[in-house]
C-alpha cells in the first residue's frame, strides 16, 4: 500500500464524517426521507477506511497554529489508535443501524444523524490526535455535539436538562485540558502529546494534573459521575454511543495514551488507580440499586470505565486498552438492545422488563449473553480484559478494593438477568414510551430483526475477545501496542477472578429478592452525586466569592489606585517645579548673557579697535602678574 494511499485513507477517515455530518445539519429537515441509507453508507466507508490505516499506521498533519512547535493539526495511527479506531468505527455502525430502525419516521432525523455522524468524527480525530491542539479541538466538538444529542428530544420537558447537566460537568473538567497545554508549552516548548513527560519541574506535576482532570470528568469517574445518569434522557442510540466505545471511553483512552506522563510525576498514577478503583467500586454499588435499566447500563459504565483509568495508573496498557474494547462490545449490546425493548415494551423500568429475553429470543439470547460477559464469567471478554488490568495490581488495600469491585460486577449484571430471564407475567408493562418520545399513546411493537441482528454480531465479538485469556493471543495483542513485557495474570488470577464471578452470579440469582430493599436506598438516586456538581453549593460558593471581591479586592484595588493618584499629583508637582523650573532657569541665564553678549557689537571699527586695546592691556598685566 503507497503511503501517499494511506495517508489519503486516513484524511478521510476523519473528515467524511465530519462533512457529511455538517451537511446534513445543514440540509435540516429536507433530507430527512434519504438520510438512513446515507449515513449508514458512509459510516460502513468510515469502518473500511479503519481497517486499512490500521493496518497502514499512517500519519497525516496540516497547518494550524505556525508560530508554536507542536500547533500543527496533526493526527497518526499507531498501535493503541489502530485498536481503537477499528473499534469506534464497528461500534458506530452498529449503533446507526440500530437508530436507523428505532427512531420514528416523523422525527428530525437529518439532525439526528448529522450530530451523531460529527460526534464520531470527533471521537475519531481524539483517538488519532498527536498534538495538544488536535486534541482540544476535537475534545470541543465531542461535548458540543453530545450536549445535542442527548437533548435530542428537547420540546419534550426535562430532556434538555439531562443535556445541560451533562455539557456543564464535563466542561468542568476540560478545563484541565487548557490548564496541560498552557503547561506543556511553558515546560517543553512544544504542543506535541508524546512530549509532556519531558516537561520541567512543576510544569511537568501541571500538566498531569491536567489531563487527570480532564480526562476523570469526560469519562464521568468520581466526582464528575453523576451526569451520566442524566445523560439518559437521550435517545436511546445517544446512550449506546457515548456509553460504550466513545464519550465516556475518551477520558480513559487518553490517560492510557498519557500514561508515561503520570508514572513521571510520581503521584498522578496512584491517583488514577484509586480514583478508577473507587469509581468502580462506588458505581457498581449505585447499578446494583437502579430500578431503571438505562440507569442500571449507565452506572456500570462509570463503574467499567474505572478499570481503565486503574489499568492506567497501575501501568497495564494492554489491559486497559483491552478493557476499553471488551466493554465497548458488551455495553453496545446492551443498551441497544434495553432501547429496542423500551420501544416494543414502551418502559425502562425492570419491573415493566420481566420476561424480555423470553418474549423477544432472537435479541434476548444475545443479551443474555453480552449481560454474562459483563458480569465476567469465563471465558467471555470482560473476563480475561479485566484480569489483564489487575494484572498490574500489587496487593494490598488496592487489590482488595478491585476484587470488590469485580465481584459487584456479577451482582448487577445479574440483576439484568434475573429480570429479562424471569417467567414472562401477564400484567400490563408500566408504560414510558410515550413520555420518552413525547407521544400521548404507548407504543407497542416488534423487536426490529436487524437490531437482533446487530446485536448477535457484539455478542459474538464478547466471545471471541475472551480469546486474550490466552497467553499466545495476549502477547500478540502487546505487540500491537508496542507494551511488551508488561505484567500478565497467572492461571490462578484467573481461576480466582471467573470463581469469584461465578460464586457472585449464583448468589445474586439466589438473593433476586432481596436486592429489590436497595431500589429504596439513597444509592438509587447516585448516592447523592448529583448534589456535588448541582447548583445550589456553587452559587453559595459564588456568593463568597463576590463578596471577597467586593469587600476584599475590589477595596484593595480602589485603594491602590487612590494611593497611585496622589503620588502622580505628587509627582507631577515636582516636575513642573523643579525639573521644569530649572529648565527654565537654564534658559533665562542663557538668554540674558547672550544678550550681553550682542551689546558690544555695534558695528562701530574704532569700538572694535577700542576693545582690542582693552584685551590686549588686561592680557599684557597678566603676563606681569604671574611672571
Amino acid at each position: 500500500m503507497s503511503p501517499g494511499f494511506s495517508t489519503a485513507a486516513l484524511a478521510a477517515l476523519v473528515f467524511v464524517p465530519a462533512l457529511l455530518g455538517i451537511l446534513l445539519l445543514l440540509a435540516g429537515r429536507r433530507a430527512d426521507r434519504t438520510v438512513g441509507p446515507l449515513a449508514v453508507g458512509a459510516i460502513l466507508v468510515v469502518v473500511a477506511l479503519a481497517a486499512v490505516t490500521a493496518a497502514a499506521r499512517p500519519a497525516l498533519s496540516l497547518p494550524f497554529i505556525g508560530i508554536i512547535d507542536g500547533g500543527d493539526f496533526a493526527v497518526a495511527v499507531d498501535g493503541l489508535s489502530a485498536v481503537l479506531v477499528i473499534t469506534v468505527a464497528l461500534v458506530a455502525a452498529a449503533v446507526t443501524i440500530f437508530a436507523v430502525v428505532d427512531l420514528a419516521p416523523e422525527a428530525p432525523r437529518a439532525r439526528f444523524f448529522g450530530y451523531l455522524l460529527l460526534f464520531t468524527a470527533a471521537m475519531l480525530i481524539t483517538v488519532t490526535a498527536t498534538t495538544v491542539p488536535t486534541l482540544l479541538v476535537a475534545w470541543e466538538i465531542m461535548g458540543a455535539t453530545s450536549y445535542a444529542l442527548i437533548g435530542y428530544w428537547w420540546q419534550v420537558a426535562g430532556k434538555m436538562a439531562g443535556g445541560t447537566k451533562a455539557f456543564v460537568t464535563t466542561r468542568a473538567g476540560d478545563i484541565g485540558l487548557y490548564i496541560a497545554a498552557g503547561a506543556a508549552l511553558a515546560g517543553t516548548g512544544t504542543l506535541v502529546l508524546e512530549d509532556l513527560p519531558t516537561a520541567e519541574g512543576a510544569w511537568r506535576h501541571l500538566a498531569a494534573a491536567g489531563i487527570l482532570l480532564a480526562a476523570l470528568g469526560k469519562s464521568a469517574q468520581l466526582p464528575f459521575s453523576a451526569w451520566l445518569s442524566a445523560a439518559m434522557e437521550g435517545p436511546s442510540p445517544v446512550s449506546a454511543l457515548l456509553h460504550s466505545a466513545t464519550m465516556v471511553a475518551a477520558g480513559g483512552y487518553l490517560l492510557l495514551r498519557t500514561q508515561p506522563l503520570l508514572e513521571a510525576t510520581g503521584w498522578a498514577a496512584p491517583t488514577a488507580a484509586w480514583v478508577g478503583a473507587a469509581t468502580a467500586l462506588i458505581l457498581g454499588a449505585i447499578a446494583v440499586a437502579q430500578k431503571d435499566i438505562k440507569q442500571l447500563l449507565a452506572a456500570s459504565t462509570g463503574a467499567q470505565i474505572g478499570f481503565v483509568v486503574l489499568a492506567a495508573g497501575v501501568g497495564t496498557t494492554a489491559g486497559g486498552t483491552a478493557q476499553l474494547v471488551a466493554h465497548a462490545g458488551v455495553k453496545a449490546g446492551l443498551f441497544i438492545a434495553a432501547g429496542a425493548w423500551l420501544s416494543a415494551l414502551g418502559t425502562k423500568q425492570l419491573a415493566g422488563l420481566r420476561g424480555a429475553a423470553r418474549r423477544f429470543p432472537g435479541i434476548g439470547a444475545s443479551a443474555v449473553v453480552a449481560a454474562v460477559a459483563l458480569a465476567g464469567v469465563p471465558p467471555l471478554s470482560l473476563w480475561a480484559s479485566k484480569d489483564e488490568v489487575l494484572a498490574g495490581v500489587d496487593g494490598g488495600a488496592l487489590k482488595i478494593v478491585s476484587l470488590a469491585a469485580a465481584g459487584l460486577a456479577a451482582v448487577y449484571a445479574g440483576k439484568i438477568l434475573v429480570v429479562i430471564l424471569a417467567p414472562v407475567k401477564s400484567s400490563p408493562a408500566t408504560c414510558d414510551r410515550a413520555a420518552d418520545l413525547d407521544m400521548d399513546e404507548p407504543v407497542t411493537r416488534k423487536v426490529p430483526r436487524t437490531a437482533s441482528v446487530v446485536v448477535a454480531l457484539l455478542a459474538v465479538a464478547a466471545v471471541v475477545l475472551g480469546a486474550l485469556a490466552l497467553e499466545p493471543v495476549a502477547e500478540a495483542f502487546k505487540a500491537v501496542l508496542g507494551v511488551e513485557g508488561e505484567p500478565s495474570p497467572t492461571l490462578a488470577d484467573f481461576l480466582i477472578s471467573g470463581a469469584l464471578a461465578v460464586l457472585m452470579l449464583l448468589a445474586t440469582i439466589a438473593l433476586r429478592s432481596r436486592l429489590s430493599r436497595l431500589e429504596r436506598t439513597p444509592l438509587v438516586r447516585w448516592a447523592g452525586l448529583g448534589s456535588i456538581l448541582s447548583p445550589r453549593p456553587w452559587l453559595a460558593v459564588g456568593r463568597a466569592a463576590a463578596a471577597i471581591d467586593e469587600r476584599v479586592i475590589d477595596r484593595s484595588v480602589l485603594a491602590l489606585a487612590a494611593a497611585v493618584r496622589r503620588d502622580a499629583v505628587l509627582i507631577g508637582r515636582a516636575d513642573h517645579d523643579l525639573v521644569d523650573g530649572a529648565v527654565r532657569g537654564v534658559g533665562s541665564v542663557t538668554r540674558r548673557a547672550g544678550g550681553a553678549m550682542r551689546r558690544p557689537q555695534t558695528g562701530l571699527v574704532h569700538q572694535y579697535y577700542f576693545q582690542s586695546v582693552i584685551g590686549l592691556s588686561a592680557l599684557f598685566l597678566l603676563l606681569i602678574v604671574v611672571r
